[in-house]
């Protein structure tokens, strides 16, 4: 009895660990075999794999595919190849694809993930309707001088390491810069990460991208079986505890009332004056077919949500993509004299002053940072999920409500049937009148479409200063022990970086 009690336990779990593995063969979708419980994915299950890395191999495996079949543990998903079907997801066919999907369980949503970057349907349509005004051009001129106090104290930490001659992590040092700022901001707060490199709010942006066993044991077991851990949170409660503190420790210091500071704190108290968010819903309709009307309360969990993404995302991506930008030109030479005479030019303009209008005039600053982009963009995938039964254009397949699909930008932007000698760094690539001719659809650092990054211009803004204010002053070499090409980390998760940092030397300039 208790042997064919154990017999049937296995068959359960091997059964429930292999149902959907049929789903792309029924459909002729090629893809890899996969293996019980873990699908096609294992390796990223296990960190030796970031999920950028997976997606890269399925884009490579199968080059004669417009698109490939792969399973996360269960769940079927699809790694997209082809640019028109990338335009239809973006963009074209979007009310098929408006969720991210990121959040295993559809209604029992950690608090911190109920963000504008993780939520999805109604939640995110209607932040991303009123949290839009932030980022307008008039926000961004406002929020520039900040922008400046962060880049002379860089250049300040630049000149005592350039007098040691000792190496530096340019990747840590950006993350430093990028941090300030976003504190400054974002929360009103002085972070000091720059003089600090231990300061509170450094220690929290490491925090949220280290990825310890428990959140990786965590992630697999909400995603293997959503509805028996829904209530398993992913990151730790001292986290939610902290940002949430943080938060509205400030919004008392303003009485709750907008200060006048143009940060992302005020925005979020301007919205919290006029009530309830109303608007058309983008997952229900009337019975006559029109949308119905849908409201949110942005009470103060909500709000510390969106605090922390706007910290998160803000600081990580653009440290990563201008610390990846001053590595390649430390290793080409003749391209960094390029960016600093644009920069030195633009800035005689200006008194050598650095200002919102002298920062968008730094032509080729802005290519060199564009292609370095390309070469390693901060989001190196993007992620879809079905919201409704879609038949893949001119194909005879069909994919359900809830599979997820994959835009393997990483791959997409090193493919030399889009960009010649991809491997190469070539600023000139995004000059005005060769970039008109890149492929649409497939340079995609910010995504596209209406759930492109809300924060383009912002994270734009911040990254051509910080650099224009540091090459100005300095150049940057490689390092002894410096990597032309340098290993990326697979523990990263949504966001890659880099193993072991980017060491460089920073030399002042005469």
């Amino acid at each position: 009895m208790y042997l064919l009690f154990v017999a049937l336990i296995c068959l359960f779990l091997y059964y429930y660990t292999t149902k959907n593995h049929d789903y792309w063969k029924k459909k002729g979708v090629k893809h890899d075999k996969p293996i019980p419980l873990f699908g096609n994915n294992f390796r990223q299950f296990f960190q030796m794999a970031s999920m950028t890395q997976m997606a890269t191999e399925m884009y490579w495996k199968y080059p004669n595919e417009r698109f490939v079949g792969f399973y996360r543990a269960t769940r079927p998903e699809l790694v997209i190849r082809d640019p028109e079907l990338v335009k239809a997801i973006l963009v074209t066919d979007f009310a098929h694809f408006y969720p991210r999907g990121l959040n295993p369980h559809k209604t029992v949503i950690e608090p911190l993930l109920k963000n504008l970057f993780f939520a999805d349907g109604d939640l995110w349509r209607l932040l991303r309707q009123r949290l839009t005004p932030a980022f307008t051009s008039g926000k961004l001129k406002a929020m520039f001088p900040m922008i400046v106090e962060r880049a002379e104290k860089l250049q300040e930490i630049a000149l005592e390491t350039a007098s040691t001659g000792k190496t530096i992590n340019i990747r840590e040092l950006m993350a430093r810069y990028t941090t300030d700022f976003i504190g400054a901001c974002g929360f009103g707060i002085e972070a000091d990460s720059l003089n600090d490199e231990n300061s509170t709010f450094r220690k929290l942006g490491k925090r949220i991208f280290h990825i310890s066993t428990k959140q990786a044991l965590t992630n697999l077991l909400k995603f293997c079986y959503p509805e028996i851990f829904k209530h398993l949170e992913y990151f730790p409660p001292e986290m939610k505890e902290s940002v949430l503190h943080l938060m509205k420790t400030v919004m008392e210091q303003r009485n709750y009332k907008p200060s006048g500071r143009n940060d992302f704190i005020d925005l979020l108290l301007e919205l919290k004056e006029k009530g309830k968010i109303v608007g058309e819903s983008i997952e229900r309709n009337n019975p006559d077919g029109s949308p119905r009307q849908v409201d949110l309360e942005l009470d103060d969990m909500l709000m510390a949500s969106q605090v922390f993404v706007f910290f998160g995302a803000g600081f990580e991506t653009s440290s990563s993509s201008t610390s990846f930008t001053l590595h390649q030109l430390a290793f080409h030479p003749e391209e960094q004299k390029k960016v600093q005479q644009n920069i030195d030019e633009v800035l005689k303009k200006y008194d050598n002053k650095l200002c919102y209008d002298a920062v968008k005039e730094m032509q080729y600053l802005e290519m060199a940072f564009y292609e370095s982009m390309r070469m390693f963009p901060s989001l190196g995938f993007l992620i879809r999920t079905c919201a409704k039964k879609y038949k893949i254009p001119d194909s005879n397949v069909t994919i359900d409500e809830d599979v997820s699909v994959f835009i393997p930008v990483q791959a997409m932007h090193t493919d030399e049937k889009y960009f010649e000698e991809p491997h190469k760094f070539k600023p000139e690539r995004f000059h005005p009148n060769a970039a008109k001719n890149i492929k649409k659809h497939v340079y995609l650092p910010f995504g596209e479409g209406p759930r492109a990054c809300i924060g383009e211009r912002l994270g734009l803004m911040q990254s051509m200063a910080g650099m224009a204010a540091l090459l100005h002053k300095f150049s940057v070499e490689p390092a002894e022990e410096s990597l032309k090409n340098p290993i990326v980390d697979p523990n990263a998760t949504l966001v890659q970086y880099i193993k072991n940092g980017l060491p460089l030397k920073l030399v002042a300039r005469s």
